[in-house]
C-alpha cells in the first residue's frame, strides 16, 4: 500500500451551525461531517474557526492512495491495527476516493516507521 504524508498541521473540532459561515470550504483539506449529535470538522489548524466547543490541536495525516475500490476490505483495519499494537491512536476519515489517518504529532515519526516496516511505501507531499 501506497501512504502519503501530508505536511498540514491538523485540528479536530465541534462546532455550533453558527460556525458553519467560518468555515472555508475552498480549502485544501475541510473534513465535516453531521450526526444528530454533533458537527465535527477536521481542518488545518490555521484555519479553525474561533468559536469552537471541544478542540484538539496537534494532529499530522497520512492518505491512503487511491482511488480505492469500495469492494476492498481490511485497508483501514490493517493500518489501525498496526498502530495499535504500538499503542498509536488514530482519527480516521474517509472520502469517496481513499482513507484520511490523523495521528497525534509526537506520534506520527513512529507511526511512519512502524508501517515502513510492514512493507508500505511513505511518500511526502510534494
Amino acid at each position: 500500500m501506497i501512504l502519503e504524508q501530508l505536511p498540514q498541521n491538523f485540528t479536530i473540532c465541534q462546532i455550533s451551525p453558527s460556525s458553519l459561515t467560518d468555515v472555508d470550504f475552498t480549502d485544501t483539506f475541510v473534513f465535516l461531517s453531521r450526526t444528530d449529535e454533533e458537527l465535527s470538522l477536521v481542518c488545518e489548524t490555521s484555519k479553525t474557526p474561533a468559536n469552537t466547543r471541544n478542540r484538539d490541536d496537534g494532529w499530522r495525516a497520512f492518505r491512503i492512495q487511491g482511488p480505492l475500490n469500495f469492494s476492498l476490505t481490511g485497508i483501514l483495519s490493517s493500518v489501525a491495527s498496526l498502530l495499535a499494537q504500538e499503542q498509536i491512536a488514530i482519527f480516521a476519515v474517509s472520502t469517496y476516493n481513499t482513507d484520511y489517518i490523523l495521528v497525534k504529532q509526537p506520534n506520527f515519526k513512529h507511526a511512519m516507521a512502524v508501517l515502513y516496516q510492514a512493507g508500505h511505501t511513505i511518500l511526502e507531499s510534494p
